[in-house]
């Protein structure tokens, strides 16, 4: 087993523990709320954050004015929920939430992408932590029970996979995104957190 599989088997089967937020990054359409929701209403958090100022649905992005209000017909009370608006990218949301969660002190967060957004997610919200201060617990939990081969008008998942993988390795060579062996070590830490 190479160091991407021993990643990719951590990032799929994360243990989630009882955290200060959920992080329900924007992207791919509705798909990542039933996901954020099931982790609200089993209560690993008490907020939820959803991360994106971005409104281009040709590629899946649906704007917070949209997503909003199904979050509250899901049962999410409107205290919970908090937009984080500024980011346009993965990167800059890492930025923002990493940044949100120093300033409300928040010692442990649950990262929500879809499943095959999540391994890139994870390594760039990771890189910025690391970059910085290692004092954030992150949790992985993709949403899963969403189609592989389903023409969504942006791809089809399994595409953008292989797609997100490509982008990892152009990402890693301009050091915007942490290494598979800063991920595995960083689970070890987080182990020992907990």
């Amino acid at each position: 087993m190479n160091i991407r599989e021993k990643f990719i088997a951590l990032t799929d089967n994360d243990l989630v523990k009882i955290s200060d937020a959920i992080i329900l990054l924007e992207g791919d359409g509705f798909s990542r709320i039933n996901k954020t929701v099931e982790l609200f209403k089993l209560g690993f958090a008490d907020k939820v954050v959803f991360s994106g100022g971005i409104n281009k649905p040709e590629y899946g992005s649906i704007p917070y004015s949209e997503i909003y209000p199904v979050l509250l017909e899901k049962g999410l009370p409107a205290s919970s929920v908090i937009f984080e608006n500024k980011s346009q990218n993965t990167r800059e949301q890492a930025v923002e939430v990493i940044g949100m969660a120093r300033k409300m002190k928040w010692t442990k967060i649950i990262l929500v992408a879809s499943n095959y957004h999540q391994y890139r997610a994870f390594l760039t919200f990771l890189k910025v932590l690391l970059d910085t201060e290692k004092d954030i617990v992150i949790y992985n939990a993709p949403a899963r029970e969403l189609s592989w081969f389903e023409d969504l008008g942006y791809g089809k998942r399994f595409d953008l996979l292989e797609a997100e993988f490509e982008k990892i390795e152009i990402y890693s060579k301009n050091n915007h995104l942490a290494a598979f062996a800063d991920a595995i070590d960083y689970q070890i830490w987080k182990e020992k957190q907990v």
